[in-house]
């Protein structure tokens, strides 16, 4: 059964890029849905498809490093799984174009915390301290979206697709409809009775990290220079709040001037955004990490303080560029929004993966694909550690 689920598995990938190969139609990017086998499906986006390429069977094997989980798990359980994730995401996507942003930051958060486990959906209840209330999480979004796509499996396969196998479908959906690349994952993760607050207060880095700071995060749960690089380019999209601008723009490091590596142009921009008066002072080194866009229950950018606040976007250029090439290119200019990316530019080899990206959009989106199918594989639980929750939010 194993050497079969491979086989599909290579089968669907070769699917995928073949269609991928197809000349793209010019004009306004659209996003298309083609059949493959199982009845699963496989989601490439026009113009300018990039096909993440895998060289080899041993290339496919090392992204499941829990030896448990299989390509589509639910083939015969709930054979539909997958296919309502992507419906609902789609829908939702269209009435509400951030929900991709929420997406990838709320798996990235969950995952980098004791694996992907969907300890961060838990609400706190009697012996659970939940991740939610942690700081770096105060300003998550997204959990509504997962409720409903979890509503739907309930009433097509109760109690069969677990709340973990549900996000990181979910996400990687998300990043296909934002003109980001599909990348194929395997399935089997259960769910974790319990959540992790303090891990999640002091673990997960932060917008206001230097890059020391920020590879020795990633390092800690397994992530090399290059693979940094390639998933912080996930802030492509998504809008971060002047809160998390206002040291670099006037008081960086209290020497009351705007961070040095900042381009002159592109501060004015962000000045013009972001004025002095929008929010208050506070120090770079703050425990602050909550710096992606934010939806409120209709979809307009919001923060916990204010359903007004003022942002910047990270496509600020508008969406006309393919997924990743303005991120790097901003960085190679001086326009890096948040310090954590400019930092990047601070070091020898992560600059020079800056620059290979901004150069070769391929390459980054085929990086970017494989350092999210190991994000999404980080110390999973499977069967028979674990459980399926019937409601993502609650153990019972």
């Amino acid at each position: 059964m194993r050497k079969l689920s491979l086989l599909i598995f290579l089968l669907c990938i070769w699917i995928s890029l073949k269609n991928q190969n197809a000349e793209p139609k010019k004009g306004i990017s659209t996003a298309r849905w083609s059949s493959s086998v199982d009845s699963s499906l496989v989601f490439s986006a026009s113009p300018l498809p990039q096909p993440m390429v895998l060289s080899s069977k041993k290339d496919v094997l090392e992204f499941n490093d829990s030896g448990s989980l299989e390509y589509n798990f639910y083939r015969n359980s709930c054979p539909q799984a997958e296919q309502i994730v992507r419906a609902v995401v789609q829908r939702l996507h269209e009435a509400r174009p951030d929900v991709g942003p929420a997406l990838l930051r709320l798996v990235f958060h969950d995952c980098f915390i004791e694996g992907c486990d969907a300890s961060v959906l838990l609400d706190a209840a009697e012996g659970i301290d939940s991740e939610k209330e942690s700081p770096p999480n105060e300003t998550l979004r997204g959990f509504d979206v997962i409720g409903i796509i979890k509503s739907e499996l309930e009433e097509a396969c109760p109690g069969v697709v677990s709340c973990a196998d549900i996000l990181v479908l979910a996400a990687r959906d998300s990043v296909a409809l934002a003109g980001g690349p599909f990348y194929p994952l395997c399935t089997g993760r259960r769910d974790s009775s319990n959540s992790f607050s303090d891990l999640a207060t002091n673990e997960l880095p932060s917008p206001f990290h230097d890059l020391s700071q920020t590879l020795a995060s990633f390092a800690s749960r397994g992530f090399d220079e290059r693979e940094a690089v390639s998933l912080l380019g996930a802030h492509s999209v998504g809008v971060i709040h002047c809160k998390f601008l206002q040291n670099r723009l006037y008081n960086f490091s209290g020497t009351d001037e705007p961070d040095p590596s900042v381009e002159t142009r592109f501060l004015n921009l962000m000045r013009s955004k972001c004025n002095n008066t929008h929010t208050s002072s506070f120090s770079s080194s703050a425990t602050v990490y909550s710096y992606g866009s934010s939806l409120s229950s209709s979809g307009a950018q919001q923060s916990p303080s204010s359903p007004e606040e003022p942002g910047m976007a990270m496509d600020y250029e508008g969406p006309r560029s393919p997924f990743g090439t303005l991120y790097y290119h901003s960085l190679l200019q001086g326009r890096g929004i948040l310090y954590v990316d400019q930092q990047l530019m601070a070091g020898e080899e992560t600059g020079n993966w800056v620059r290979a990206y901004a150069s070769h959009t391929s390459l980054f989106r085929r990086d970017f694909a494989l350092a999210m199918m190991k994000l999404s594989n980080l110390q999973v639980l499977t069967a028979p550690t674990g459980h399926i929750r019937l409601n993502c939010s609650k153990v019972g």
